[in-house]
């Protein structure tokens, strides 16, 4: 039953992030809400806030021992941290390109590797990979953001062939450009060119994607795909 399935959402402050938190609590899910610094203090039954900076392996792996301590297991694992620092290469810092690396795909990686171990006893997961249309298409600007994602590409087919045997799915979404945090800084004018590359001429919803995400997490015959939830189509769709 849902009501005993265990969630890890990494990236839990932010605008998806927290979408997440509450859609998966709403269909009756424990939830293991990842913070990199402290968030909300108070415990559910449903509910337990994990202190977690997902590029430091000690963190991830005691904040996953912390949920196995609570509820004895984990179900899936949503890597949904994540960062941009966008800049022309030329100008672009290596401490900008090495942040976005290490939290993007370092942190994927750090989070899938620690959580597979009670997968694999368990003989059941499943890893959700939140990537980006920029590791499709790349993007002016984001070298750096659009190589972790393209890596995450990777990772989700590796790991989903290397888990597969042990009945551990490994997926990715693109949830397309939402209105969050991490956009907040673009223009109006801006927003609306995104929009007008969608087929559908406007950009996605945080609620909706995270229903997708939840709808994905209980499959059991889906693994290695990459699921675009926006309505910009790749030369290569």
């Amino acid at each position: 039953m849902a009501d005993e399935k265990v969630v890890i959402v990494t990236g839990a402050g932010g605008g998806l992030g927290q979408a997440l938190v509450a859609e998966f609590r709403k269909q009756q899910w424990r939830v293991a809400a990842g913070y990199r610094v402290e968030g909300p203090r108070a415990n559910k039954p449903d509910f337990l806030p994990v202190q977690m900076d997902v590029t430091n392996s000690e963190s991830v792996r005691d904040a996953v021992e912390k949920v196995l301590g609570q509820w004895q297991r984990v179900d899936v694992l949503v890597n949904n941290a994540g960062t941009a620092d966008d800049a022309a290469l030329p100008q672009m810092a290596n401490e900008a390109w090495e942040r976005v690396l290490a939290v993007n795909l370092k942190g994927a990686f750090l989070c899938a590797q620690a959580v597979s171990r009670a997968m694999i006893k368990q003989r059941d997961g499943h890893i959700i990979n939140v990537s980006s249309y920029s590791g499709r298409a790349g993007q002016r600007g984001q070298a750096n953001y659009a190589a972790a994602k393209a890596g995450q590409f990777g990772l989700t087919t590796a790991l989903a062939r290397e888990l597969g045997s042990r009945n551990v799915r490994v997926n990715a979404v693109l949830p397309g450009v939402l209105p969050t945090k991490m956009t907040s800084s673009r223009s109006a004018e801006e927003m609306q060119q995104f929009a007008a590359a969608n087929a559908l001429g406007r950009i996605n919803s945080v609620d909706e994607v995270a229903r997708f995400v939840v709808f994905l997490a209980d499959t059991q015959n889906i693994s290695g795909q990459l699921f675009q939830l926006d309505s910009r189509i790749a030369p290569w769709t």
